[in-house]
């Protein structure tokens, strides 16, 4: 198994990379955030995916060792392949990923091509427990579900025909005083305070 390459960059492209090894081109695919750490004729060390199927031997590398570990995570969900864990490690960070599948944001997600609605969901079931080292801190991502419990509840006083700024407001105040509000809980707050 090939762990990593060390060697000059011979060719580079957004998608894949040639790596000189002592002669040796190796093909690499590679994602948008690992080609533009590097620089055509540079040296550089990769750490490598090594895939083998029966049709091909695929390499994929990775500037970092923790998108290849984000991309391992990625390809153990079932329905999502080494291309699609690409095309998602180049389309957001490892952060940014790893709170949308933290927070459960399955629109995010959706948004990277190639990714439907129930790969969307699968990516978050199988992943929730494996990806907090690749978010933000308990505080940024408390944010993050703050809004996201702001944001549905803001919606459905929407329905109700009640102004967004009006509830925005009132949602804030709420929010800092508890932020373990469910958003059943929140809505009825906010009615209340209206």
């Amino acid at each position: 198994m090939i762990y990593s390459l060390r060697g000059s960059v011979q060719e580079l492209t957004p998608t894949y990379a040639v790596i000189d090894v002592n002669g040796v081109g190796y093909y690499v695919g590679i994602s948008l955030q690992t080609s533009q750490n590097l620089q055509p004729e540079s040296q550089v060390l990769l750490y490598i995916q090594q895939i083998i199927r029966e049709d091909a031997h695929l390499l994929f590398g990775f500037f970092t060792k923790k998108e290849k570990e984000m991309f391992n995570l990625l390809i153990s969900v079932n329905g999502v392949g080494p291309v699609s864990a690409l095309i998602l490690l180049s389309s957001l960070s490892l952060s940014e990923a790893a709170n949308a599948i933290l927070s459960g944001n399955s629109a995010l997600i959706q948004k990277v091509k190639g990714i439907g609605a129930k790969t969307a969901e699968r990516i978050i079931v199988d992943l929730r427990d494996k990806v907090a080292p690749f978010g933000n801190s308990e505080e940024q991502l408390s944010k993050i579900t703050d809004n996201k419990i702001k944001n549905e509840a803001l919606t459905a006083l929407e329905v109700l025909g009640i102004s967004k700024r009006m509830s925005e407001k009132i949602a804030d105040k709420i929010l800092k005083q508890n932020a373990e509000i469910s958003v059943e809980e929140l809505v009825k707050e906010i009615l209340k305070n209206i």
